[in-house]
């Protein structure tokens, strides 16, 4: 892999066009990537939501939470989600992600994929609250899952596949939320749990 990216820091830059994206194979967590997957699937409040597509009300296949600081409430599908108060986990996991990225975050959220079945379709994380060029820094815990990007206008531009370990961090800036749209497949065998953590920065 290394030979393909441009090395920066610790974070490996991923080539796309229209885009900036970085990936960490491995977060010193202070912690195993195994343990803090069970903590998080044991503690957190976990809801599935409803959301309309095309007209018609699907229940998310995932589940989801949003922790974050006071007043940094966030709205996607038409989902308003109000913050719970931070763990002392999660607080750790944030420092620890702003240090490697160099960006602060108030808000996380987290997607629970119980198995192979659980998914997350084609979006971009382009909600106003999140500004013109948001900062998202991704964190996977448990089941490695592919982690898919296509080019929302540019059909010469080829799709990226990522596997994403656990325990590994995705950045991505820029642009990219405004000229590409990402997803996690449905996974045809089957696969044990995986968590995904999304840190942002909400526009207070």
């Amino acid at each position: 892999m290394s030979g393909l990216f441009e090395e920066t820091d610790r974070l490996v830059r991923i080539p796309m066009p229209d885009g900036e994206m970085y990936y960490l194979s491995d977060l010193e967590l202070g912690c195993d990537p195994d343990s803090a997957l069970r903590q998080l699937i044991a503690d957190i409040p976990w809801r599935q939501d409803n959301i309309f597509v095309w007209g018609k009300m699907y229940s998310q296949p995932r589940l989801v939470a949003w922790y974050g600081d006071p007043g940094s409430d966030y709205t996607y599908s038409g989902i308003r989600l109000i913050p719970l108060p931070w763990t002392e986990l999660l607080l750790e996991i944030r420092r620890r992600v702003e240090t490697v990225t160099a960006a602060s975050f108030n808000g996380v959220l987290l997607n629970y994929y119980r198995d192979n079945r659980d998914s997350m379709g084609f979006h971009s994380d382009d909600e106003p609250e999140l500004g013109e060029r948001p900062i998202i820094a991704s964190l996977s815990l448990g089941e490695e899952r592919t982690f898919v990007l296509k080019h929302k206008a540019n059909k010469l531009a080829k799709p990226v596949h990522l596997r994403l370990a656990s325990g590994s961090l995705l950045l991505m800036k820029g642009e990219t939320q405004r000229y590409w749209k990402h997803g996690i497949l449905k996974e045809t065998r089957p696969c044990g749990p995986r968590v995904n953590l999304t840190f942002r920065r909400i526009a207070l």
